[in-house]
């Protein structure tokens, strides 16, 4: 058999797997200009060293509170500053959140995910939500909550109240971070992101991919998301999903083969992480999310709804992995 070509910048001494030396952007993007269906068949030999390859991790994520949001991000339907349709509503009460979980717990879902529209939580708020994770909790569910930016001794609240998993996206490269979002800087983001982790409490962050930025922006969204210490043991890849009054609103889509390559790109860079197949999966068709799962996405959104925009049915889903012979986690 025919060894992988390898790119010229491409470090042709490292294992395979890989999984603790620091990538470069120059690494990560001689993958994406790997001969597909070699990246692939890289990306299903490291998936095959650390996973089950036919299994799949199902999330389900509601909205707690949507609507209103401070913030300026260009693909977001829930910041006040857009006209987008979708109106301020308050915190849902606790009894409704604790009936979706069982809904999404009783279809199959193994971790509950909470996000609010908030710059970041004040601590009244927070108390809500810990309220919420602690129910949650006791119904068998893992638990995970985005709630923007966190100030100091809040990711330890969340802690104590039993988070599992805390979801913070970079979104994009700090490079193109200003052309998307400038309420806010990459570098808070990643503040965010040590709080959590002193905290003890396990990392979701990804990105989104289509928001006109360059492949060289997606190899090093890669690089910042790999060489974080220890990477996401979550790592959500979205493929936008153009609101209508937001700024991106009229976005060119992206290649699928392109999504394709960055989802095998994070599962090379992060073997360790379940990456999950996130925002846009409802506009893909069941042969691409099967291409995005050999790619090595072992993780995804499931349910109707993703905060505000559309997600595949559960049946749909059901359907799919009969077909493909995949198992939920």
């Amino acid at each position: 058999m025919n060894a992988i070509p390898q790119a010229a910048t491409l470090d042709a001494e490292r294992p395979v797997s890989a999984g603790k030396a620091r990538w470069t952007i120059a690494e990560v993007e001689a993958l994406y200009q790997l001969p597909l269906m070699d990246l692939i068949f890289r990306a299903q030999q490291v998936h095959r060293e650390k996973f089950d390859a036919n299994e799949i991790q199902r999330s389900t994520l509601l909205s707690v509170k949507t609507g209103g949001c401070s913030e300026d991000c260009g693909y977001c339907s829930q910041s006040a500053r857009y006209s987008t349709g979708t109106e301020r509503e308050a915190m849902l009460p606790l009894d409704e959140v604790l009936a979706a979980a069982q809904a999404a717990k009783d279809k199959g879902a193994s971790r509950f995910c909470m996000g609010a529209a908030w710059r970041g939580p004040k601590d009244k708020d927070l108390a809500q939500v810990t309220e919420m994770i602690r129910a949650v909790k006791d119904i068998g569910l893992q638990t995970c909550v985005t709630l923007g930016m966190l100030k100091e001794g809040q990711a330890q609240e969340l802690k104590e109240a039993g988070l599992d998993y805390y979801n913070h996206n970079l979104d994009t490269d700090a490079s193109f971070y200003g052309q998307v979002i400038s309420t806010h800087k990459h570098a808070d983001r990643i503040d965010t992101l040590g709080q959590v982790r002193q905290a003890g409490i396990k990392v979701c962050s990804g990105g989104i991919i289509g928001m006109g930025e360059s492949r060289r922006n997606r190899a090093a969204l890669i690089v910042q998301l790999a060489n974080l210490e220890p990477p996401p043991e979550s790592v959500p890849i979205n493929n936008l999903v153009p609101i209508p009054g937001t700024p991106l609103a009229d976005s060119e889509p992206i290649d699928s083969f392109e999504f394709v390559r960055t989802i095998a790109a994070a599962r090379i860079t992060m073997p360790d992480s379940f990456v999950r197949l996130s925002a846009g999966r409802q506009a893909m068709s069941d042969e691409l999310q099967a291409l995005c799962f050999l790619a090595g996405a072992n993780s995804i959104f499931y349910g109707d709804r993703l905060l505000t925009t559309g997600n595949p049915e559960a049946d749909r889903d059901e359907a799919l992995f009969a077909r493909l012979g995949l198992r939920p986690i």
